[in-house]
């Protein structure tokens, strides 16, 4: 639940005119007075739903565009990606990368994908002139042919890549991320306030956890009804953009850099893997790598024996293998990202065909296994088809709600001659002052380790307070009138 969520604990809902029913109603059970925290949530999810909303808008659109993406990489490059017909045998290795690399005389090889059933064998070269993008080259792994090459960001086609940037983006390099953390950093607090503010609207009532299912449309038209749909969708999505809020701070530039820290504090972080043969530290790695710095020419022959005793030691499926410096093991890394997952890795030195490393997907710490899985739904890719449907649901409900909370401000606004405007006002003010201490002894702190965790939601929270101080004291000083509808 993304916007206005603007419960009982908020002022009378102006109407073009009276209602008989609902005028008897009000008489028989005056409005009960919002309690000073509901009214200071109601306020809170108000602005911020008001004011984060095109961030978020413009999150889901472009998500909604990235779950294509396997579809669109098949449309546009299917060519190159599978093979014509699947063989009985693949060719080995070597074959394969001297192919690629008679197509492809420049650069360094940095890694190696051998192509399963219907996928082409994917090798990768680097550039100095491409900085993060490598060309990679595509082999039929039965012929031997090569099928055509990609400028590629870590495995990434082209058009991937694009929608890949314009999602975290806009294409605006770092000062482009802001964005998307700061639509990350709110999407939770607006998640779990509406909720909150929904059940605790439905609480009294009968029918209140089918009311949380289904919308409430005993109302015939107005407000009440797009709040019905407003809540109830925003409910039935609340899981699921709880996970994107989550995994999408974990890549953010700033929070990103904290989850990390907290990680590592933790213990907890992602295992390393170590390709050294003397007994240096491991590397850690990322979800982006390809081997580190780009290794000296690596014979192609050793690509077909490392893999063998990469398949002995249990790697199945797809897997990218990275050659090492002269005098450090090679790296061989599941990349099965379909559950279950493929995650495992394992070094091997080239020369003795020895496994000197190994990491394996079970052993890795809960919050890592959590996080990576986390990253791959995030992505559309842990379930497939499936994955990538309930990613545009999420994206297109998410519109919805947003559509809906800003029809509800509208169906708000005063309509009578004397006081008409184009939106609804806001809630009512004086909830922090009304704040028992023990609110403010536990919020206050909450709040700001949140706002040190998530700095664009503590930039942007403050920014929220200034601004509603700022209105309070126009309000004064214009007389003690309600600050303008929309302020």
């Amino acid at each position: 639940m993304s916007l206005t969520e603007l419960s009982g604990a908020s002022a009378p809902e102006p109407s073009p005119g009276p209602e008989p029913a609902a005028a008897g109603a009000s008489a028989a059970r005056p409005q009960r007075r919002p309690s000073p925290l509901a009214a200071l949530l109601v306020r809170l999810h108000f602005y911020t739903g008001i004011l984060v909303a095109p961030f978020l808008v413009v999150a889901a659109l472009t998500g909604l565009a990235y779950t294509v993406t396997p579809q669109l990489d098949q449309l546009l490059y299917g060519d190159r990606l599978t093979v014509a017909a699947v063989g009985e045998q693949p060719r080995p290795l070597a074959e394969q990368i001297a192919a690629a690399r008679a197509a492809h005389p420049d650069g360094d090889l940095t890694a190696v994908s051998p192509g399963i059933d219907d996928r082409t064998t994917q090798v990768v070269f680097a550039l100095p002139e491409l900085g993060e993008k490598q060309h990679t080259v595509y082999v039929d792994p039965y012929t031997g042919e090569v099928r055509g090459q990609l400028t590629t960001w870590f495995g990434s086609t082209p058009a991937t890549t694009w929608l890949d940037d314009l999602h975290r983006n806009l294409h605006l390099g770092d000062l482009g991320r802001h964005y998307s953390e700061i639509a990350a950093s709110w999407l939770w607090v607006l998640v779990l306030g509406g909720v909150i503010l929904w059940w605790r609207r439905r609480r009294n009532g009968r029918g209140r956890v089918k009311h949380l299912l289904a919308p409430d449309l005993s109302a015939a038209k107005g407000v009440r009804r797009t709040r019905g749909w407003h809540a109830t969708t925003g409910v039935w999505l609340a899981v699921g953009l709880l996970m994107l809020s989550a995994t999408g701070l974990t890549w953010s530039r700033f929070a990103g850099e904290n989850f990390a820290a907290g990680l590592a504090a933790l213990d907890a972080s992602r295992p390393g893997l170590s390709t050294s043969l003397t007994g240096a530290p491991a590397d850690g790695g990322g979800e982006h790598q390809h081997g580190g710095a780009p290794p000296a020419a690596a014979d192609p022959a050793t690509f077909d024996r490392v893999l063998a005793v990469a398949r002995d030691a249990g790697l199945s499926g797809p897997v990218e293998i990275s050659p090492g410096e002269p005098g450090t093991a090679w790296s061989v890394a599941q990349t099965d990202n379909l559950w279950p997952v493929g995650r495992d890795r394992v070094a091997i030195d080239p020369d003795s065909s020895a496994v000197t490393a190994r990491s394996d997907f079970a052993d890795w710490p809960f919050l890592a296994k959590l996080s990576a899985l986390g990253v791959q739904a995030h992505m559309g890719l842990l379930f497939g088809v499936v994955n990538q449907i309930l990613l545009a649901a999420l994206a297109v409900g998410l519109l919805c709600v947003i559509v809906w909370g800003y029809r509800m401000w509208w169906q708000r606004r005063p309509t009578r001659a004397d006081r008409r405007a184009l939106v609804g006002v806001p809630p009512a003010r004086g909830g922090l002052r009304g704040l028992p201490l023990w609110a403010l002894l536990v919020g206050v702190p909450v709040t700001v380790a949140a706002g040190w965790a998530l700095p664009w939601f503590g930039v942007t929270l403050l920014g929220f307070l200034v601004l509603d101080v700022v209105l309070g004291v126009a309000a004064r000083r214009g007389g003690g009138r309600a600050a303008p509808a929309g302020s």
